[in-house]
């Protein structure tokens, strides 16, 4: 089995968490998700790399600039998921999946945070558990990746 490489993005704000209203997003700093993530990367069969920028460019410029570096994201686009066409451009141009994935319940909150224009592309989304949303993501972009490869396996014999 070889591993899997992802690319985990996070989006603006998230530079703020474990201050940053703790009753939605918890008390977590993105440093200590991530640390969460790289722990859980070997045993799931995967290694990470990991960008956080405020910047809607930036981000577009990443994901141009990791395609080819990634067989997947694990995306938490924060307030980019409903407003960036731009990021869902880069995202399907990459041609790679994607999970989506948000610390607080999305749905439980205000009416514009609601819409995605990210999910429809995305492999799945997993909102609403705090950092295990990452862990679950991750863990269900392997088994995706997996599935994905043994099929091309099947279908090459």
């Amino acid at each position: 089995m070889s591993l899997k490489r992802i690319g985990v993005l996070n989006g603006p704000n998230l530079n703020l968490l474990g201050r940053r209203e703790p009753r939605h997003y918890g008390t977590q700093t993105l440093a200590e998700i991530e640390a969460l993530l790289l722990a859980r990367a070997g045993a799931a069969g995967a290694t990470l790399i990991f960008f956080q920028s405020n910047d809607e460019g930036e981000i577009v410029d990443w994901v141009q600039a990791n395609t080819d570096r990634v067989d997947a994201w694990l995306v938490n686009a924060a307030a980019l998921t409903h407003t960036s066409v731009a990021l869902r451009d880069a995202l399907a141009g990459s041609a790679r999946p994607f999970v989506e994935v948000h610390l607080s319940n999305v749905f439980a909150r205000e009416p514009f945070r609601h819409t995605s224009l990210l999910s429809d592309l995305a492999v799945g989304v997993i909102a609403g558990f705090r950092s295990s949303s990452y862990l679950f993501g991750l863990e269900a972009l392997v088994e995706h990746l997996g599935a994905r490869g043994e099929a091309g396996a099947d279908e090459a014999e």
